[in-house]
C-alpha cells in the first residue's frame, strides 16, 4: 500500500490491530462491527492511547509497573511525538505515527488530544481526587475525552457538542466501571480512585479501604461507582442515535460489554474483588446481537436527560 503522507498505511493499521488484540478483547471484539474505514482509524487511536498510557505507567498493554519509571519523562515524550504527529511529522515509533496518519484523516481538535495528555498527566502527579466531582474530571481525561476523539472518528461533526457530551458520558462510564473493578489493583500498585470524602463519609482510614474489616463499606462504593456508570452509560445510550448504523452497532455492544462489568461489581458485593470482574465471550456475543437489533429497530424517541450529569469543559475554558 502506498505511503500516506509519509506513513506507511499498512504497516500502521497492522501494528495498531495487534495492539488493541493485546489490550482489549471487548474493545476488540466491539470494533469489528465498523465499517472498515472507521474499524481501522479507530484501531490507530485506540493504539495511541494505550502506548502513551503504557509510557506514562512504564507498562506494556497493562501488565507489570516497571520499578523506578521516570512518569514525568515519559510525559514529554508523549507531548513531543504528538506535536510532530500534529505536524505531520514521522517519528519512527507506530503508535506517534499511527496517530499521524489518522490525522491525515480525521480532523481531531488539538485540545482533544490535549484533554487525554492532561489525563496521562495526572496519573504522572499520581494524583488522587478529594471530591466526586475530581473524580468525574479524572473520569473525562482519562477516558471521556478518548469517548469525544472516538466520536470525531467515527463522524460526528466537531461542532455538535451535545453529542460530543454524550460520547464523554459511555468514556465516563466506561471509566467508572474499570475504577470499581480495579479497586484491589490499584491498591497494589499504591493507587486510590475513591474520593478522599467517600472515604472519610463511611470512616474509612485513609490507604485503609483494602483492610478486610472495612470490605462492606467498600462494596457500598462501588455500589455508588456502578450506579454512577448505568447514569452515564444511559446517557450516552441515547447520543449513539446520532451515529450510522454499523457505528452505532458497535458502541451499543461496547456499551453493554462494558456496563456488564459494572453490573457484575454491584453483584457481587463484599465478594467483588475475590477475582476480576469480566464478561464471558457469550454475554459478549449476547450483547453484539441486542445492539445489532436495537438498530434494525427505530431509534429510541424518549430523550434521556442529561440533568445532573458532570459535563466536560469547553475548549478554551478550564475544567
Amino acid at each position: 500500500m502506498p505511503a500516506t503522507g509519509g506513513y506507511d498505511a499498512h504497516d500502521l493499521h497492522g501494528f495498531a490491530h495487534d495492539s488493541i488484540a493485546r489490550g482489549s478483547k471487548s474493545f476488540a471484539l466491539a470494533s469489528q462491527l465498523f465499517d472498515r474505514p472507521t474499524r481501522e482509524r479507530v484501531w490507530l487511536l485506540y493504539a495511541w492511547c494505550r502506548a502513551a498510557d503504557d509510557l506514562v505507567d512504564g507498562q506494556d498493554h497493562g501488565g507489570a509497573m516497571t520499578p523506578g519509571h521516570d512518569a514525568k519523562a515519559a510525559l514529554d515524550r508523549i507531548r513531543a511525538n504528538t506535536d510532530a504527529a500534529y505536524a505531520g511529522q514521522p517519528t519512527g515509533d507506530p503508535a506517534f505515527d499511527g496517530l499521524g496518519l489518522l490525522l491525515t484523516e480525521v480532523a481531531i481538535p488539538r485540545p482533544v488530544i490535549d484533554d487525554i495528555i492532561a489525563g496521562f498527566a495526572l496519573d504522572a502527579d499520581d494524583w488522587r481526587p478529594r471530591s466526586e466531582a475530581d473524580l468525574l474530571r479524572y473520569c473525562y481525561y482519562v477516558a471521556g475525552a478518548v469517548g469525544v476523539a472516538m466520536a470525531l472518528v467515527m463522524g460526528i461533526d466537531p461542532a455538535d457538542e451535545t453529542t460530543l457530551d454524550r460520547a464523554s458520558d459511555l468514556g465516563i462510564a466506561f471509566q467508572l466501571a474499570n475504577i470499581a473493578r480495579d479497586v484491589a489493583e490499584d491498591a497494589a500498585a499504591d493507587r486510590c480512585y475513591l474520593p478522599v470524602e467517600w472515604l472519610v463519609e463511611l470512616d474509612i482510614p485513609p490507604g485503609q479501604h483494602m483492610h478486610p474489616a472495612f470490605r462492606p463499606r467498600l462494596a457500598v462504593m462501588a455500589k455508588w461507582l456502578s450506579e454512577m456508570a448505568e447514569e452515564y452509560e444511559a446517557s450516552a445510550r441515547w447520543g449513539a442515535r446520532k451515529l450510522g448504523p454499523r457505528s452505532r452497532w458497535a458502541v451499543l455492544a461496547a456499551a453493554g460489554i462494558y456496563g456488564d462489568i459494572a453490573r457484575e461489581v454491584k453483584a457481587r458485593g463484599d465478594h467483588a474483588w475475590d477475582h476480576r470482574a469480566a464478561t464471558s465471550l457469550a454475554a459478549k456475543l449476547g450483547w453484539v446481537a441486542r445492539a445489532g437489533w436495537s438498530v434494525l429497530r427505530r431509534p429510541p424517541q424518549r430523550r434521556i436527560s442529561r440533568d445532573g450529569l458532570w459535563t466536560r469543559p469547553r475548549a478554551g475554558t478550564a475544567a
